[in-house]
């Protein structure tokens, strides 16, 4: 085999190598199925009572023990991976509507930005959001928890900051619609955000994050 026929067999494995990652990258939007049976089964098996509150999100979410900081509030955890807005919309029949929650806390956003999302289609994204739940259930209140601040996506903030603006002036407009800014809580005295309230990947809040998150959750739950 000459030089050439080396150089374009290479060529080829670097570009399918390539293919394979991008792949990798972008997986199907299936992905969170087995998270979605899991809670469909455990509503069959230990259905929660209808009307109570329902906080929809991604690992954030999924990560905080409710129980622990919310003792005796039954609270009703969908969070799931590294979702983003448009996940939590796919899945709303299937896991936040058929409890007909009277308060649904929502935290998507923050892996939206990261993909590389606008905050034009965060915002258009939280509006189909409400249409969709308010056209179901036109009685419950939505509380949007801002996109917080993180070491890991710090580089993004300005960004973070452009969407969570877009969804706050949205949440003006409706009686039944809340926002909770987790910005500014979450930093220390030079304006970055405090290391000592993020775990190990500088992405996700340790408890004492957690502990700030519920004094300013607190309030939105009655």
């Amino acid at each position: 085999m000459n030089h050439m026929a080396v150089s374009r067999k290479a060529i080829c494995v670097a570009v399918a190598v390539a293919l394979c990652a991008g792949a990798a990258a972008q997986p199907g939007p299936d992905r969170w199925e087995p998270a979605i049976r899991a809670f469909e089964e455990s509503d069959r098996s230990n259905p929660p009572d209808k009307g109570g509150i329902v906080f929809l999100g991604s690992s954030s979410f999924r990560r905080w023990d409710l129980d622990k900081f919310f003792p005796g509030k039954a609270l009703v955890n969908r969070g799931f991976g590294g979702s983003q807005m448009a996940d939590a919309l796919r899945y709303l029949d299937r896991i936040v509507l058929p409890l007909e929650p009277r308060t649904l806390f929502l935290y998507e956003g923050d892996n939206d930005i990261a993909s590389g999302k606008t905050p034009a289609t965060v915002e258009r994204e939280f509006r189909e959001m409400v249409a969709t739940v308010h056209a179901a259930l036109p009685a419950t209140r939505i509380v949007f928890v801002s996109v917080k601040p993180s070491i890991r996506r710090w580089h993004l903030i300005d960004v973070v900051r452009d969407a969570n603006a877009r969804v706050r002036a949205i949440t003006q407009t409706s009686d039944l619609l809340e926002y909770i800014d987790v910005d500014s809580p979450l930093l220390g005295p030079h304006g970055e955000p405090r290391r000592d309230l993020f775990v190990e990947d500088e992405l996700h809040l340790n408890d004492s994050g957690y502990a700030i998150w519920a004094e300013l959750v607190a309030p939105h739950l009655d």
